[in-house]
C-alpha cells in the first residue's frame, strides 16, 4: 500500500452531518477525512430539488460559532409562529382566526427577539459546508471516492478506498445514512420498523405572505405541514398512506395544486408548484448503542424518526456537538480517543436524549395519524388545553429549539 495517509478522525459520509462534523472537530485542532461517493461538484450543480431543513435555534448557534451563518442566512427564512390543529379544521382563516382546538407557539412570548427556529434548502446548506471544507486546512475531502474496506484494530482503524488510498486514524463516525453500511459492518443492531406511510416533499410559491409561520394540520393520512421559505414560497412535508401516495404523486401539476389548496384552506391565496416534488418510504430506525471501539453513529446513522416534528437534522447537529466535546475533553487529558471509555462518554450523553426524541414522534405521529372519534376528540381536548397554559407553551418551545437540557459547548447559550 504506497498512498497511506494519516489522521486523527476518518468520516465517512460527506452529507450534511458529516461535513459539519469535520468542521466542527477540525476547529477543535483534529485533522479530519471526509470520504464520499458523489462528486461535490455534481451534488452542487444539482438543479433546485425543493427539499429543506428546519433549523432549530440552538442548532443555528452551531453554524454561527462555526463561521457558517453568514452564508446561509440570506436564504434562511425565520419560524415566527407555529400553529398545529387536527386537520379537520381550518387553522388559519383568510381573516386570521383560528380553530377552537389548536396549539399556538408564538415566538415573541419567549421574549429573547428570535424565531422559533428557521427553514433552509438543502442545497443552501451543503453549499456553505463545502466552501467551509474547501477553505479548511483542518478537512481533507476525498470525494468521489468509495469505501472498499475498514478495520478495526487495537491501535487505529484502517479505511481502504477503491482506489488503492489508505486512511489511518484513531477514530472512524459513520456518517453514511439511515442505512448505514458501516454500522451494519461493525456488527451494531438496530431497532427499526416501517410506517405504512409516504412522505411526499415539495415547494409550492403563493400569492399572499406567509409571515413567518408554520403549520401542520393533523389528518388521519398523517401529518401535512406547510414551512415557511424565502420568496413567498412554502415547504410541504405531506405524509400519505403508502398504498394512496404514488397516486397523487403521478398527478399533473393542476391537479396537484387543486390537492394541495384543499389542505391549504385560503390564507395563501392561490398556490403553484414551484419544483420537483419527492417522494421516501417512512421509517423509524435507532441503533441499539452509537459506539463501538474506534467507531461513533452521527445524525441518521444512529437515528431515523419520522419528520412530524422536524427534528431530523437538528439530533444530527446535537450528536456532532456533543460528541466534539467528548473527544476534545480526551484529547486534553491524553486519552485515546477512539477508545470505547472515551465513545462511552458520548454515548451516555446522546442515546437516550435522541431515543426519547425519537419514541415520542413516533407516538405522537401514531397518536394523530388514529381517527378514532373518542381519541380524535381527547387529543382536541389535550391541544386546547395545552394552548392556553403558557408555561407549557414555553416548554414546547424551548423543547423544539433544542434548548433544554445539557448542551454542548457549541450549542450553549452565550454566558
Amino acid at each position: 500500500m504506497s498512498d497511506i495517509q494519516n489522521f486523527d478522525i476518518v468520516i465517512i459520509g460527506g452529507g450534511p452531518a458529516g461535513g459539519l462534523a469535520g468542521l466542527a472537530l477540525a476547529a477543535q485542532g483534529f485533522s479530519c477525512a471526509v470520504v464520499d461517493a458523489m462528486d461535490p461538484a455534481e451534488m452542487r450543480a444539482a438543479p433546485f430539488d425543493g427539499r429543506t431543513s428546519a433549523i432549530s435555534y440552538a442548532s443555528a448557534r452551531v453554524f454561527k460559532r462555526l463561521g457558517l451563518w453568514d452564508a446561509m442566512a440570506p436564504e434562511a427564512e425565520a419560524i415566527r409562529d407555529i400553529l398545529v390543529t387536527d386537520g379537520r379544521a381550518k387553522s388559519r382563516f383568510s381573516d386570521g382566526t383560528v380553530s377552537r382546538f389548536f396549539l399556538h407557539f408564538d415566538s415573541r412570548e419567549l421574549g429573547e427577539d428570535q424565531p422559533l427556529g428557521w427553514i433552509i434548502e438543502n442545497r443552501v446548506i451543503r453549499d456553505a459546508l463545502f466552501d467551509a471544507i474547501a477553505a479548511e486546512d483542518g478537512v481533507t475531502l476525498f470525494a468521489p471516492a468509495r469505501r472498499a474496506a475498514t478495520k478495526f484494530n487495537p491501535g487505529e482503524a484502517v479505511v481502504d478506498l477503491a482506489d488503492g488510498r489508505r486512511l489511518c486514524a484513531k477514530l472512524v463516525i459513520a456518517a453514511d445514512g439511515r442505512h448505514s453500511a458501516l454500522r451494519a459492518e461493525a456488527g451494531i443492531k438496530t431497532n427499526e420498523w416501517r410506517y405504512n406511510q409516504t412522505g411526499i416533499v415539495a415547494t409550492v410559491a403563493h400569492e399572499r405572505p406567509h409571515e413567518g409561520f408554520a403549520q401542520e394540520f393533523f389528518l388521519p393520512s398523517g401529518p401535512f405541514a406547510i414551512l415557511p421559505m424565502t420568496n413567498n414560497r412554502s415547504s410541504l412535508v405531506w405524509t400519505e398512506r403508502t398504498a394512496a401516495a404514488p397516486a397523487y404523486m403521478a398527478l399533473n401539476d393542476k391537479a396537484f395544486r387543486i390537492e394541495i389548496e384543499n389542505r391549504f384552506g385560503p390564507y395563501l391565496g392561490p398556490v403553484t408548484p414551484a419544483g420537483p416534488r419527492w417522494s421516501y418510504p417512512l421509517a423509524f430506525t435507532l441503533a441499539q448503542t452509537y459506539v463501538a471501539p474506534r467507531l461513533a453513529l452521527i445524525g441518521d446513522a444512529a437515528h431515523a424518526v419520522h419528520p412530524i416534528a422536524g427534528q431530523g437534522y437538528n439530533l444530527g447537529i446535537k450528536d456532532i456537538a456533543a460528541l466534539t466535546d467528548v473527544l476534545a475533553e480526551g484529547r486534553d487529558v491524553g486519552l485515546d480517543i477512539g477508545a470505547l471509555t472515551v465513545l462511552q462518554n458520548y454515548q451516555r450523553w446522546r442515546r437516550f436524549d435522541s431515543a426519547s426524541l425519537a419514541l415520542g414522534t413516533d407516538l405522537l405521529n401514531r397518536l394523530f395519524s388514529n381517527d378514532f372519534g373518542p381519541l380524535r376528540f381527547a387529543r382536541d381536548i389535550g391541544m386546547g388545553a395545552v394552548g392556553r397554559v403558557k408555561p407549557l407553551r414555553a416548554f414546547f418551545m424551548r423543547q423544539a429549539g433544542a434548548d433544554l437540557g445539557a448542551l454542548p459547548s457549541l450549542m450553549a447559550r452565550e454566558g
